[in-house]
């Protein structure tokens, strides 16, 4: 019996991708808090994983993937930040004048609520392999 593991962890494998994706673009926001002009972006999570989702089912409709010469073959091209839409965020406090739209705090508490759940992906990823590893173990010794 031939095991998939896209399909025992595919999903959480590109949550984990998204969501440091999701990170840098953070980051970046913050190292610009101080920017005149600089305008706070964001990926929408819930869009970009269904639109990877997408792309994982139907790997030639992938913008940038590889082309499959064989069926055996692994589909490739990973997704990051620069290749998923942008938004612009819109800020909740008035304009301070200089045209910057980063509001460090909500952006501090949008890093750390990502990094939990890039925790969580990841510990649940990691339960996945070592029941993997588990069963394989107890089924190569039958």
């Amino acid at each position: 019996m031939a095991i998939n593991l896209d399909r025992l962890v595919g999903f959480h494998h590109t949550a984990v991708q998204l969501r440091t994706d999701r990170m840098e673009v953070i980051a970046g926001n913050l190292a610009n808090a101080n920017t005149p002009g600089y305008k706070a972006q964001d990926i929408d999570f819930n869009i970009a994983m269904d639109r990877a989702l997408k792309d994982q089912r139907s790997p030639s409709s992938a913008s940038g993937g590889l082309v499959k010469t064989h069926e055996n073959h692994m589909s490739g091209g990973t997704r990051t930040a620069s290749s998923f839409d942008l938004k612009y965020r819109v800020p909740e406090q008035p304009d301070t004048g200089d045209g910057n739209t980063v509001e460090v705090q909500a952006e501090r508490n949008r890093f750390l609520d990502t990094g939990m759940r890039y925790q969580a992906s990841v510990e649940f990823l990691n339960g996945k392999i070592k029941g993997m590893k588990k069963a394989l173990s107890s089924s190569g010794g039958q």
